[in-house]
């Protein structure tokens, strides 16, 4: 019960519904709010191929702006904030919390507004084509949020270190892992052509990688690494799409391992892969937090990664589940396959506590109804 106190309205904003780490976060939350206490709606900028569309609450109001792209939404975002005044406006992923938090002068003073950063800024900003210029971005208009979640004690740092953002106002949240939902989709019937804990004798330990085919995943160093360790009986399944399909599938022609490295393309479930692999791989140049990492780990699936500015590095000291190569190379890479291959432990069960969902939504219900929030009060 609420007590009779009005309930805090949180609209959330999404550029798509699109399979990601951040849409998957946003998704979770929306689920598990406490409806007695909260009042959510999603704003999505763009529809098209919304996979995470059928698993929204049927409570929760979608409004649909209807645009291609995220600075086309802006002035219908506008007239939606003014018109609706929700206490909370939650927005995550740089472009569009850049595009938003820019008309906050705009907007309602009494509306607050909260980010989530998704990625390590000082890498990520250097793929952009005026990369100074962005960073002048954020460090003019990111100090307008009330609060900025980040993912990763790296991240977090790195945000205020690069952007000037106000060290008080940072909050340090780290992604939620569904356990029990995962285990369960990992057991639907799905032939993911992997041999797994069934495997013969002599039969090659099953690798796998999973997401976007992009140049800051790393999967050019994975393949590298391949290469580097055909001493070792190993195969890779890639489950994603992106720009870098073609390039990798050369790559792994040119290296001769083309026979070992099979791109699954994007899979609704990717979770029987997970539970089939005797190891996941993360290749990351950099990575936000690497929620895959977390799901593996629930599947009792060893995780062999690269130490990468990130999340990842958070995971490995707050579970000791993770085993990271000496440094972000191919070689290495190559050095730490073999060694998992010599030494394979037998599958083993870490604790997740931290990334408890129940756990985790718990803090963005706090940071939502945090102090300064006039709840259920619109100016």
């Amino acid at each position: 019960m609420n007590s009779g106190h009005p309930r805090t309205r949180v609209l959330f904003v999404l550029p798509t519904l699109t399979p990601g780490g951040a849409e998957r976060v946003v998704v979770t939350l929306l689920r598990h709010l406490d409806r007695a206490r909260f009042e959510p709606s999603l704003a999505v900028v763009n529809m098209r191929g919304a996979v995470y569309g059928d698993e929204l609450p049927e409570d929760v109001e979608l409004i649909d702006l209807d645009c291609r792209r995220v600075r086309h939404a802006i002035p219908r975002l506008i007239w939606e904030i003014r018109r609706r005044r929700p206490d909370v406006v939650f927005t995550t992923l740089g472009y569009l919390n850049l595009a938003l938090i820019a008309v906050r002068p705009l907007l309602p003073a009494a509306v607050r507004f909260i980010g989530r950063e998704a990625t390590i800024l000082s890498e990520d900003v250097w793929d952009f084509r005026y990369p100074h210029l962005w960073l002048w971005a954020y460090r003019q208009f990111y100090p307008r949020f009330d609060a900025l979640v980040c993912q990763s004690s790296v991240m977090r740092d790195d945000i205020i270190a690069r952007a000037g953002f106000p060290a008080g106002k940072a909050a340090l949240i780290h992604n939620p892992v569904e356990v029990e939902r995962i285990r369960r989709l990992a057991e639907a019937g799905v032939d993911t052509g992997m041999v797994g804990r069934r495997r013969a004798p002599g039969a090659p330990l099953e690798l796998i990688a999973a997401g976007r085919l992009s140049h800051e995943k790393g999967y050019d160093l994975l393949i590298e690494a391949l290469a580097e360790a055909r001493d070792v009986a190993l195969r890779l399944t890639v489950i994603g799409d992106g720009e870098q399909r073609a390039a990798l599938e050369s790559l792994a022609v040119t290296l001769g391992v083309a026979d070992r490295v099979r791109f699954a393309g994007f899979q609704r479930n990717p979770y029987p892969f997970l539970a089939h692999a005797d190891a996941l791989v993360l290749s990351s140049r950099y990575e936000g937090f690497p929620n895959v990492v977390l799901e593996a780990l629930a599947l009792e699936t060893a995780v062999i990664a690269v130490p990468a500015p990130g999340g990842i590095s958070d995971i490995a000291r707050i579970t000791g589940g993770v085993r990271l190569a000496t440094e972000r190379s191919a070689t290495a890479l190559a050095a730490e396959l073999r060694r998992f291959a010599a030494d394979r432990r037998p599958r083993e069960r870490v604790s997740l506590a931290a990334f408890a969902t129940q756990a985790i939504v718990q803090q963005y219900q706090d940071l939502f109804a945090g102090p300064g929030l006039a709840t259920g009060t619109a100016a």
